[in-house]
């Protein structure tokens, strides 16, 4: 059960891609973590590039009108040498996105390389290494553990952006940054 003191986030995780979108949601308050859902949207069968765009945008929609997330955290473009294949992720990746400020919903988005060193210690972790750590810190069961990694990739992106909203807690308030923090706590800080 989490904290109703603690600020709470509703993270909405997305790992963009046009054959395979992985999604996820969590909950989180102060330390606690609680993962609402994770899963893929699944195109391979649909051969129209815009219909999948398409299907994204709405998919999206659906994902916040049903959960109404507070944020939402999305993998950003990589260089790839394929560039029609980079394109497609970036038409993929902008869809989603315009899906959530379609519905007022704040954008983060992240490195690869940022989510898995923040989820793994490091930055070149295959998605197997990802997957195995998040079933750890987020105590998942194995036996129900996605075929597909699309949904745990999403998920470190939902739990890399939870990390990095590690803000210093007060006396219940939340310190909006670290010179608030010290007015809050001047007694702890030396000079």
């Amino acid at each position: 059960m989490i904290d109703k003191l603690v600020p709470e986030h509703l993270i909405l995780g997305i790992d963009p891609g046009t054959t395979v979108m992985g999604f996820a949601l969590i909950r989180t308050a102060g330390s606690k973590v609680d993962v609402i859902t994770y899963d893929v949207l699944d195109m391979h069968k649909m051969d129209d590039h815009y219909a999948k765009l398409q299907k994204i945008f709405f998919h999206v929609q659906q994902l916040i009108d049903e959960y109404h997330p507070t944020e939402l955290a999305i993998e950003t473009q990589f260089v790839d040498k394929n560039v029609q294949t980079m394109l497609k992720l970036a038409h993929g990746q902008g869809v989603a996105i315009a899906a959530a400020l379609s519905r007022d919903v704040p954008i983060n988005e992240y490195t690869p390389m940022k989510i898995k060193m923040a989820v793994t210690g490091n930055g070149h972790a295959s998605k197997e290494q990802v997957a195995g750590m998040l079933q750890r810190y987020l105590h998942l069961d194995p036996e129900e553990m996605p075929k597909k990694l699309d949904a745990t990739d999403a998920l470190g992106i939902a739990y890399c952006h939870y990390l990095q909203l590690g803000l210093p807690v007060s006396g219940g308030k939340t310190a909006k940054t670290w010179a608030d923090f010290a007015r809050q706590n001047a007694g702890r800080v030396r000079r």
